[in-house]
């Protein structure tokens, strides 16, 4: 079988750095373009630069390829050429103070108006108080006073006389003024009040009800001369605070003339203060004793008349680009937070804080998909942000229909274009369950996993390497480390012909591989220190493995590595530890027996085995009937298992082997344990490809040379993965000296062949087998098994197995 032996050279191709036309990466120039996402970078343009309704952008593709940092340099390219937006700020409605108003203003102009405020209620808190002590204003205060009571005097006398005139005159009371009957200009005593006559008592009565009348009417006259001063008062500070505000407010009304919200917020700021200027005023309050402290006179509170700058942007700052890693609700919407004052909860419209989409508007926010989803609330509030165009801060509390009575601020209009950035089965999903995710995410940029090998790409690869170590400062790499390098990408691509995109690994090996080149005090990276990174990284995550290869050496897990054995064949699986993956061998072993229910998968009975391992089980059940069941009854029950494998065995990679192990135990034909397979089989007998094939190969490389290496050793792997090998130096050059062989197949017969030693054989003209065939051997059993089953089941036919058997 010397043709199915696959050349040391196809197992690891070699880098032809000379005709990279460079000594080092010094040489290379930058990198223009994202290497190999010409796709995905030709639909981030369109997205961001299309104008219209729902064009925001999904940005597809795994973990590792750059999506990050490609989308953000568009991103930032096409953010600096666009104009700045608008500046927002919020502000108090005094109309309504539990919905607080938002103005907009130019580009850094919010921080102008805000600071003015600020300037015009410190100028008036200083002018009006001053206003009000000055001697001008207190003498035509007091004139004002002094002509009230004046009048209100002369009414009192004239009140007076007529009550003199009448026989009575006035006594003062505590709740005012009573009327006392007089004789001789003195108040009448009580025993004169008795001796008067009935006629006399009658008409100081009489007299009594006309003055009450009298004194009503002063009364009357009285408050009215009070009402009529407290407005001349009134009015009198009313004009002195309209002139004090009417050349400030001037100023304001001039500057923002264009913007009428404004010019509407500056009247009814005027309008509040002229008819609340007493808040102006410093005010005596008691002082307090709290925790042995003490509240002194203070100033009032005028924070209605504060500006809440929410959103700034510099005028020259290009439009923000904003990525929001923590998407939370209050994060990606805003917040109204509140303030403790004395154990008691309040707050006010200075408390309303930004999210990311208002600080987005005008721009571009960057969003990761996974992060967005697990939030509460976070992907219906951006799907309403997108729908609606606007922003509306509120308590998630609405959300569950509970009423906080807290502010409800006025919504802010936004125009953003949003770049999700998530796997490709987030997107599937979303597309399948969510009905609005087509129209409010139109454009998907879809990235490359990975790009052909060719010169072209080789030589980007290169100035990748060569833009890592300008940007970082670290040594650049020789022609040898660069080869290297791609030799690893391929390894990640798991394709001779292709290259990994995985960027992001790629530069983490570029500067492991710096690292130990500066360790060694080498300026310049060689391909030894490539080695040494990849070494040290796979030693750093490789415990498991080594524990593995010890306990098969140790024979704790029982694998033959030597020696010839009936129905057990030795496959190869793959275990995955985060980011590391490594193969190792594992015992699969096969009984056969009479009965009628086909191949018994033991980890399917036991719940161990992953749909796709059942798929191929079932598969090459239907290759044994297929192949046997032409001539007599399929009398077979084989039970099949992974030996010491306590965990769910996924992937059909194993059927070759599973088959292998089947016919062994059915023909008696010995299989060589000191060669393993892996494959998988369709139900004509073809190998089909499998993934891990470097891995498997170098986990069962691994258990031989612990063992000692005999020259037989080697490993049987399907045909069409000769293009996925990348093995590491050691597996090649042990190849190359004849002590380790790896054979590609294309059928289970060249597989059967080269694990017993024995032809599988074909049959001729009349259906029949070459004899002592491995073929020959599972038939002639089959027809034992076919009647020994029809003499225990006299009068019963054994049926073939369908797919209920199966199941």
């Amino acid at each position: 079988m010397e043709n199915l032996k696959i050349p040391a050279a196809l197992l690891s191709p070699e880098i032809q750095v000379d005709r990279f036309g460079f000594a080092d990466t010094s040489e290379l120039p930058a990198l223009e373009e994202p290497l190999g996402q010409a796709r995905a970078v030709e639909a981030i343009d369109f997205g961001l630069s299309m104008k219209g309704p729902g064009y925001n952008v999904y940005a597809s593709g795994p973990v590792g390829t750059g999506k990050w940092a490609i989308i953000r340099q568009r991103v930032l390219r096409l953010a600096s050429a666009a104009p700045a937006p608008p500046d927002w700020c919020y502000v108090n409605n005094f109309q309504a103070s539990g919905s607080p108003r938002c103005l907009s203003f130019p580009a850094s102009k919010g921080r102008a108006f805000k600071e003015g405020m600020s300037a015009l209620v410190d100028g008036l808190r200083r002018d009006i108080p001053a206003a009000f002590e000055s001697s001008k204003y207190l003498d035509a205060r007091a004139k004002i006073v002094e002509e009230r009571d004046t009048k209100k005097q002369a009414l009192f006398h004239e009140i007076e006389e007529e009550a003199r005139a009448r026989g009575f005159g006035f006594k003062e009371e505590p709740v005012g003024f009573s009327l006392v009957p007089l004789r001789e200009g003195r108040p009448m005593k009580e025993e004169e009040k008795n001796s008067l006559s009935d006629t006399q008592k009658n008409d100081i009565s009489e007299q009594a009800k006309i003055l009450e009348g009298k004194l009503r009417e002063f009364q009357s006259r009285a408050h009215a001369l009070d009402h009529e001063g407290d407005y001349r008062l009134n009015q009198m500070d009313r004009q002195l605070i309209k002139s004090l505000t009417q050349n400030r407010f001037a100023v304001m009304l001039e500057h923002y003339r264009q913007f009428p919200e404004v010019l509407e917020y500056l009247g009814a700021v005027e309008e509040d203060m002229v008819s609340n200027y007493k808040d102006f005023l410093p005010r005596e309050t008691p002082r307090l004793q709290l925790l042995g402290l003490s509240a002194a006179d203070h100033k009032p509170d005028l924070s209605r008349y504060q500006v809440n700058l929410i959103v700034e942007h510099s005028a020259e700052g290009g439009a923000p680009v904003v990525d929001e890693s923590h998407p939370t609700y209050p994060n990606l919407i805003g917040k109204i937070e509140r303030k403790a004052h004395f154990g008691v909860m309040f707050t006010d419209f200075m408390e309303i804080k930004p999210g990311a989409c208002l600080q987005a508007s005008g721009g571009y926010l960057i969003l990761n998909a996974l992060d967005l989803l697990r939030q509460p609330f976070s992907w219906d509030a951006l799907k309403r942000v997108i729908k609606t165009g606007s922003v509306k801060i509120e308590d998630p509390g609405e959300y569950f229909g509970f009423s906080t009575t807290g502010l409800k601020p006025q919504p802010i209009p936004v125009n953003l274009k949003v770049i999700l950035l998530g796997p490709p089965h987030v997107f599937s999903l979303l597309q399948l369950y969510e009905e609005d995710f087509s129209k409010i995410f139109k454009v998907k940029a879809d990235f490359e996993v990975e790009v052909p090998r060719d010169q072209l790409h080789e030589y980007l690869y290169a100035q990748f390497i060569a833009q890592v170590c300008r940007e970082e400062q670290l040594p650049h790499f020789g022609a040898d480390a660069v080869g290297r390098i791609i030799r690893h990408g391929m390894r990640l691509a798991e394709r001779r012909d292709r290259l990994s995109l995985r960027l992001n690994w790629i530069g983490d090996l570029v500067r492991e591989a710096a690292y130990w080149a500066k360790e060694a005090g080498r300026t310049l990276v060689r391909q030894e220190d490539v080695e040494t990174a990849v070494t040290k990284k796979r030693h750093r995550a490789n415990r498991v493995e080594e524990w593995v290869q010890d306990e098969i050496k140790e024979g704790t897990l029982m694998v033959d590595l030597e020696g010839e054995t009936v129905g057990q064949v030795n496959g190869l699986s793959v275990h995955l530890m985060g980011d590391y993956a490594f193969g190792r061998p594992c015992r699969i072993t096969a009984r056969t027996f009479v009965g009628s229910k086909g191949v018994i998968d033991i980890q399917r009975e036991v719940e161990l085995s992953g749909e796709i391992h059942s798929k191929g089980v079932m598969t090459l059940a239907g290759y044994l009937a297929g192949k046997f069941a032409g001539k007599h009854p399929f009398a077979l029950s084989a039970s099949l298992t992974f030996e010491q494998t306590y965990s769910e065995v996924e992937g059909d990679s194993a059927a070759v082997a599973e088959l292998v192990a089947i016919l062994s135990s059915l023909g008696e034909v010995p299989v060589r344990q000191y060669i393993a397979v892996t494959g998988s089989v369709n139900q004509l007998g073809e190998i089909q490809p499998i993934g891990g094939v470097n891995e498997k190969i170098e986990g069962f490389f691994e258990s031989c040379k612990k063992h000692g290496l005999t020259g037989k050793q080697g490993v049987i792997i399907p045909s069409r993965n000769i293009k996925h090998l990348a093995l590491n130096r050691e597996v090649v050059e042990a190849s190359e000296q004849g002590k380790f062989t790896i054979y590609g197949v294309n059928r289970v017969e060249e597989v059967l062949e080269l694990m017993t030693g024995i032809s599988a054989g074909e049959r001729d003209a009349l259906g029949q087998y070459p004899l002592e065939t491995v073929f020959w051997r599972a038939a002639q059993r089959l027809e034992e098994m076919a009647k020994i089953a029809a003499e225990s089941l006299p009068g019963r036919e054994v049926a073939l197995p369908s797919d209920a058997d199966f199941d």
